[in-house]
């Protein structure tokens, strides 16, 4: 069995779908349908049936499952091992993150990981918090940064980076509440959000589930922050963000920031990576890079750097 052969069947076991698979893979579709036929051939036996939602493994192919994680695991363990027993200062790093954290946090991280490892390639790739655990269950990428939802297996590693804090959005000439209720008094407002699935909506309804408050109606659901922003700018509706995503929009003007008055009131920044017998040497030293770039919260920095005091 190819190692190349359990890598294809591994994204279509994920993906459930030949179209997704071969998009992830950045292969032909014909290629991928191959490639699922030739290990189905190998080992004697069918190892997807197709329902009506999709692909849907059979027996033989959830016995496989596991096995070609572990496989493929142990090939990326044994190169990490040589690589570190010969010494090599070359290498290559996949980043994936959020398109917001790009922005925000990763300019200077790889500026000073490029400058004192000039000779490790990095590659980044940006997408929504569900696709970027597919990309680190497939071997696409090393690891991923994003918001934590708190849902990941043994097969991973999580790590707390920083803790950002929730800001309320508004309008310049909208004040979010006129009374001391505090997170009750939004429920009867307009706010517009992410979908279902993206980490940014798991934050907005968390924060209001925690509260045992109904989330409120919701103007729009949209695909980007960016969007976000700018509907909130219009008057469309208000927004909860993490500050971190909208830093440059309240510079530039154009909204307003109020702190967030419900129980949950930060957003844990987590790097998430698979786990191995050794990890590269590569991305070990990127996540001690990474370490460096933080200390501490002090009491005060969690008070967003333009809020004003929530209207009581």
């Amino acid at each position: 069995m190819r190692p190349s052969l359990l890598k294809t069947f591994l994204v279509v076991a994920n993906s459930r779908n030949i179209t997704r698979a071969a998009s992830q893979l950045h292969l032909a579709q014909s290629s991928v349908s191959d490639q699922v036929q030739v290990l189905e051939t190998e080992l004697g036996t069918n190892l997807f049936a197709r329902s009506r939602t999709g692909l849907e493994l059979t027996p033989a192919g959830e016995v496989l499952k596991p096995y070609a994680e572990e496989i493929l695991a142990l090939l990326d363990e044994a190169r990490a091992a040589v690589g570190t027993a010969v010494g090599q200062a070359a290498g290559s790093l996949a980043i994936g993150t959020l398109e917001t954290i790009a922005a925000a946090r990763m300019p200077p991280w790889l500026a000073a990981f490029r400058g004192s490892h000039p000779n490790i390639t990095v590659r980044m790739k940006i997408a929504g918090s569900g696709t970027l655990l597919q990309m680190l269950e497939s071997g696409d990428i090393d690891i991923a940064f994003c918001f934590d939802k708190g849902e990941l297996d043994e097969r991973f590693f999580k790590r707390p980076i920083s803790t950002e804090p929730l800001v309320l959005l508004a309008p310049p000439d909208e004040r979010p509440a006129s009374s001391g209720d505090g997170l009750r008094a939004l429920a009867g407002r307009s706010f517009v959000a992410t979908e279902v699935g993206c980490v940014y909506r798991y934050l907005f309804d968390k924060a209001f589930a925690e509260a045992g408050i109904a989330a409120p109606h919701l103007a729009a659901e949209v695909d980007s922050v960016r969007t976000i922003l700018r509907l909130v700018a219009a008057g469309a509706g208000l927004a909860l963000v993490p500050r971190l995503a909208v830093v440059e929009a309240l510079d530039a003007g154009g909204l307003v920031e109020y702190p967030w008055p419900g129980p949950v009131q930060t957003a844990s920044l987590v790097a998430i990576w698979r786990r191995r017998r050794v990890q590269p040497a590569v991305l070990r030293q990127f996540l001690a890079m990474v370490d460096a770039a933080f200390t501490p919260l002090r009491p005060g920095d969690a008070r967003p750097r333009h809020a004003v005091s929530f209207p009581s």
